[in-house]
């Protein structure tokens, strides 16, 4: 008997280790958290562990343990028709909301998830959620994108994938089709999702093709550059869950099917040293001494080395490509866009791409509203219900619904 009370008492104490992490006081619900960021830490170490052994891609792996747990078939609701579809060869989930019997058409928002270009699913319970709440208070049609996902394809499939899927709904018989008004259509994700919704809205704003223009985007802490890791917010929050810097460093490596050893001196941003000549343009672009106010760079130092590794962007150039990183487009590209809103995070190392972006968007004559909340976390927006739901979740959830209520 003793002896099982010490046992029980020992694995407790491990248990409290493995889960502990220090985390600010200002962050929502750090004891959830921090059982949200263990769980995600144990089904990367399974999915790792299957990688070492060679049964699978560790990305592959993970996405499996992910989707197992979370997907939700396409059910349908008294106010919401939720249905799986193809948009030109592009899987979708389309959710109808309840009509307005004042308005014959409604309203329509193109989601796109997040999950580092490789996790996730429109299909799973978090994002089938959100997007239902979005049709049933929006009254709208929201199009969830299912678009693929790294290992199986790389940059730019995946901005391929959204741009062909919406090109294809923004037709006028497929509008009418599902009684969507042609001028109230706007694009969103989250995270990875914000990235591609952010290259979208530059590609569609230079497309003279396109009849049906874009009235919104909405980009929820959305990942926009891959030049600089030590913006104030890399820097305050390298350690942070649920998106470390190294891990959002490996996810771009990823993105672009480099080399993993690349991804240390990616770090402390060897790859746009100033002998990387490649660089030496875009740097003004996201120089955020000059983008971000004094309350957010407060003592942090840009890390700017003098010599790196110039061999990173000849075998990646991608990270230094626009349609990757949306922050450094041209001047004259981000004044065509419409009008944005973007929400940002506190406790995330995302939230200065954000927020740099909404001030590149302001000089170039674009409306921006920037939606920050001081206690929000990575990915929180989608944790809305038991036992994953946050305070911080429902709050930007309800921000979020009630801009594009106001907008669109």
């Amino acid at each position: 008997m003793r002896s099982s009370c010490v046992l029980l008492t020992a694995l407790v104490a491990l248990a409290a280790y493995y889960i502990y992490i220090p985390l600010p006081s200002s962050v929502s619900d750090p004891w959830k958290l921090m059982l949200l960021d263990a769980t995600f830490r144990s089904a990367q170490q399974v999915s790792n562990l299957i990688h070492y052994l060679g049964l699978s891609h560790h990305l592959l792996a993970l996405n499996f343990i992910i989707v197992s747990f979370g997907k939700k078939s396409a059910w349908s609701s008294a106010r919401v028709k939720v249905t799986d579809t193809d948009f030109d060869g592009v899987e979708v989930r389309v959710f109808e909301g309840p009509p307005k019997p004042e308005e014959p058409l409604k309203r329509s928002v193109v989601y796109i998830h997040g999950g580092g270009w490789a996790l996730a699913s429109a299909k799973i319970r978090y994002y089938d959620e959100l997007c239902t709440a979005m049709a049933e208070e929006l009254n709208a049609v929201i199009v969830s994108i299912e678009y693929r996902l790294v290992p199986k394809v790389y940059f730019p499939e995946q901005i391929h994938d959204v741009v062909r899927a919406t090109k294809y709904f923004l037709q006028p018989e497929v509008l009418h089709k599902y009684s969507v008004d042609p001028g109230r259509v706007g694009i969103s994700g989250d995270s990875a999702g914000g990235n591609l919704a952010a290259a979208l809205g530059q590609q569609f704003s230079q497309d003279t093709n396109l009849k049906n223009k874009l009235k919104v985007q909405a980009l929820i802490y959305p990942v926009l550059q891959a030049l600089d890791f030590n913006t104030p917010s890399y820097q305050q929050n390298m350690n942070t869950p649920i998106l470390p810097r190294y891990v959002m460093v490996k996810y771009w490596v990823d993105y672009f099917n480099g080399n993993y050893d690349f991804v240390q001196a990616m770090i402390v941003n060897n790859h746009t040293s100033l002998d990387v000549d490649e660089a030496s343009s875009l740097r003004a672009r996201l120089n955020w001494t000059s983008l971000l106010p004094t309350s957010i760079t407060k003592n942090y130092k840009p890390v700017m080395q003098t010599t790196g590794n110039s061999r990173i962007v000849q075998e990646i150039p991608q990270l230094l490509d626009a349609r990757s990183a949306p922050l450094i487009a041209d001047q004259e590209v981000l004044r065509h866009l419409p009008k944005t809103y973007i929400l940002t995070c506190e406790h995330d190392v995302l939230r200065d791409d954000g927020i740099m972006y909404a001030k590149r968007l302001e000089s170039a004559g674009v409306e921006v509203t920037l939606d920050h909340f001081e206690d929000g976390f990575h990915g929180c927006m989608i944790f809305t219900s038991w036992p994953t739901n946050f305070s911080v979740g429902i709050r930007t959830r309800n921000s979020y619904i009630k801009w594009l209520d106001q907008n669109l």
